[in-house]
């Protein structure tokens, strides 16, 4: 009697057929597939129609899929107003390294190699191309008859020898305020000894401006000292066949790098640099290729592909020539000239123009540069040679010669932002996905849901007549019952596929379907 009960139960617990199911469904085409009407050629067409769209929406969130794996991103561009900028660091050096006159004889004996001045043999080469004045100073200087030569140090000697601000610098005003050679600070580059304006650090807080325009940034008139130019017989690195002062416009927080990324000044001529701060966001892996990772070097806080260039070839110096340069951090020793020039400029060379693996430095996530826009006038004009060349106490061809006026300043007070975004972002992976499924099945992810109950109630119908196979095979077994080939199959444990159906109706409770319709269900199969 309770095996009929059981029975009866079970049956009544039957899944619906699944043309019942295909009428109820959400998921478009299948209750024209799944259908108690016996025309075949319309069932077909439908099932055809249907197959297609599957296939079609399968190929398109493929292509969804594969275009997010690759990471797109996109540049946005936006200028920004504001009422005040902070100005750049501006830094220049002499084109000439080292000052004529103030190379003394020590100085020559160590380093006349060096700057092409003597030869192997500490004599004066090519006599014939140097001037009277100089070959007589020149002549003076390179009388090591009984000389004792003393201890040279390369930092000290470009110290010394390198143009000094206070001579340089005629005059100096920085939005519409005087300026003095106090405001500059001595840095190191491989031009020699160098002064950058609106460094920052040691308390001294960056400046500001407030107007945008000529006449509202800093205008300098210079000397650049064509007169205490090395002569230049030979090519070196440490020797220039130009005249005037290389620039370089760069933010506070990185090193100047004005070898490779300065602009040069003429003499002559007032230059004018119209500039534009721009802030560069770019994303980090896999949508970009920015650096995310702090900066590990011994010689500077802040990550930026000057410092990451110059850390990198210090290192590379240190390693191959056991020396670094002046210019360069750390605590290595100086070259020696002889180093410098067996060593050290042809090793720095080779890693500027050729290596490209050694010193590879990604772009940071955040950086600030300034672009620029150079014009030109020519100084002095026949109308103020006379008053220049009067008040600096010069003669009119030295002032053509040697002065030059750099003014430079913001064009607007806005900036430009150059960001790197997410062109495509899980959020429209998933709305892409889920408008194609509507389009070609009309589906939603409660369509998808529906399938998987569906399917559960069909699993759990099964396992539960099996397991009451198993059930009546254990009466009849009593009874000396011969058991059929299907009874045999269904041999799991009751209590176990119960357990299992107990397990599927927790799952299916986790999804919101409703609790006490399957606690009911797995109750009576137990």
């Amino acid at each position: 009697m309770d095996l009929k009960v059981e029975t009866e139960e079970m049956e009544s617990n039957q899944p619906p057929p699944i043309e019942v199911f295909a009428h109820s469904s959400t998921l478009h085409g299948i209750s024209h597939i799944f259908t108690y009407e016996r025309f075949c050629v319309k069932r077909c067409l439908w099932l055809v129609f249907f197959l297609g769209s599957l296939t079609f929406l399968l190929y398109v969130c493929v292509d969804r899929i594969h275009f997010y794996l690759e990471y797109p991103h996109v540049t946005k561009l936006d200028e920004v107003t504001t009422p005040i900028m902070t100005f750049p660091a501006v830094t220049f050096c002499n084109l000439n390294a080292f000052r004529f006159s103030r190379v003394t004889r020590n100085d020559l004996y160590h380093a006349g190699e060096l700057l092409a001045l003597l030869n192997q043999r500490y004599e004066i080469r090519d006599m014939h191309l140097v001037e009277e004045s100089v070959l007589e100073s020149l002549k003076v200087k390179a009388d090591f008859h009984n000389f004792k030569p003393r201890p040279f140090n390369m930092r000290e000697f470009y110290d010394r020898t390198g143009h000094d601000i206070s001579d340089m610098l005629l005059s100096c005003h920085f939005h519409g305020t005087e300026c003095r050679a106090e405001d500059f600070k001595v840095v190191f580059t491989r031009y020699g000894k160098c002064y950058t304006f609106n460094a920052g650090g040691d308390g001294r807080p960056p400046l500001i401006t407030t107007k945008g325009g000529m006449g509202n940034g800093l205008e300098l008139m210079l000397d650049i000292q064509q007169d205490e130019y090395l002569p230049v017989w030979g090519e070196t690195d440490e020797t220039s066949f130009e005249a005037g002062v290389k620039v370089q416009i760069h933010s506070q927080d990185e090193p100047s790098f004005i070898d490779q990324l300065g602009f040069g000044v003429a003499p002559g001529f007032q230059t004018f640099v119209s500039c534009q701060e721009q802030r560069l966001i770019y994303l980090p892996p896999p949508w970009g290729d920015c650096k995310v990772t702090p900066m590990e070097s011994d010689f500077f806080d802040t990550y930026s592909i000057t410092a990451c260039r110059i850390d990198c070839e210090t290192r590379y110096l240190v390693d191959n020539c056991n020396c670094r340069m002046v210019h360069m951090p750390g605590d290595a020793p100086y070259c020696t000239p002889e180093l410098y020039k067996e060593c050290a400029d042809p090793a720095l060379d080779f890693l500027v123009e050729r290596d490209n693996d050694f010193c590879v430095c990604e772009t940071p996530c955040n950086m600030t540069r300034y672009s620029k826009e150079l014009s030109f006038v020519k100084i002095p004009s026949k109308a103020s040679a006379k008053y220049l060349a009067k008040k600096y106490n010069k003669s009119e061809q030295y002032i053509k010669e040697n002065i030059l006026v750099l003014d430079i300043f913001f064009e607007a007070l806005n900036y430009e932002t150059i960001e790197q975004k997410k062109a495509y972002e899980v959020a429209g992976l998933l709305g892409d996905i889920g408008g194609q499924m509507g389009l070609f099945i009309g589906a939603s992810i409660l369509t998808i849901l529906e399938i998987f109950d569906y399917l559960y109630e069909v699993m759990k119908y099964k396992l539960c007549r099996c397991s009451d196979k198993k059930h009546k095979h254990n009466n009849n077994n009593d009874q000396g019952t011969v058991l059929s080939l299907d009874d045999v199959k269904c041999h799991p444990p009751h209590s176990l596929v119960c357990e299992q159906l107990r397990g599927l109706c927790s799952l299916q409770v986790f999804f919101l379907f409703p609790l006490l319709e399957q606690q009911r269900k797995c109750v009576n199969c137990a």
